[in-house]
């Protein structure tokens, strides 16, 4: 068992080693970006990294405080639904207002991986192996899909 010290501790050393593997990393437009903390461009609209001691997983957040919109966002990602397959390979999970740890309505589109621990530093290449190839396609995903979204970007 581990102090929340030191369980932050790994999970910072987790990221701060993830960060760095991937820096070299361009984006599908040929820019140098920050992969940990990406940023799609849109209030509420986030691409989500996370691990804890039981599995990890990948998502693209909305976060509206409207669950109308919300709505709206899930709606017109499933019209692409197929672009983010082909660029993935992967099939995802869809959530429409799902509740987060912190009590917050979002909607998700996620993939997760069971079995692993970010505290197990044994776990981190295949941790490293599940997110490098998903942050990246969703990367070449979004490259082509975000200017379908410009209706949500004020909000």
């Amino acid at each position: 068992m581990y102090s929340k010290a030191q369980t932050a501790q790994l999970k910072q050393e987790f990221w701060t080693i993830f960060g760095q593997y991937i820096a070299p990393q361009l984006s599908a437009d040929g820019l140098k970006i920050n992969w940990v903390n990406y940023k799609t461009g849109f209030k509420h609209l986030h691409f989500r990294m996370q691990a804890d001691q039981r599995e990890a997983v990948i998502a693209i957040e909305m976060a509206h405080p409207d669950p109308g919109i919300q709505e709206l966002m899930m709606e017109q990602f499933r019209t692409f639904s197929k672009l983010l397959a082909a660029s993935t390979g992967d099939v995802w999970e869809w959530q429409l207002h799902h509740t987060d740890e912190y009590g917050k309505t979002v909607s998700l589109i996620s993939q997760t991986l069971t079995g692993v621990s970010v505290l197990n530093k044994a776990d981190w290449p295949a941790l490293i192996s599940f997110f490098k190839p998903r942050i990246t396609a969703l990367d070449e995903f979004w490259s082509s899909a975000q200017y379908s979204f410009e209706l949500f970007r004020q909000g």
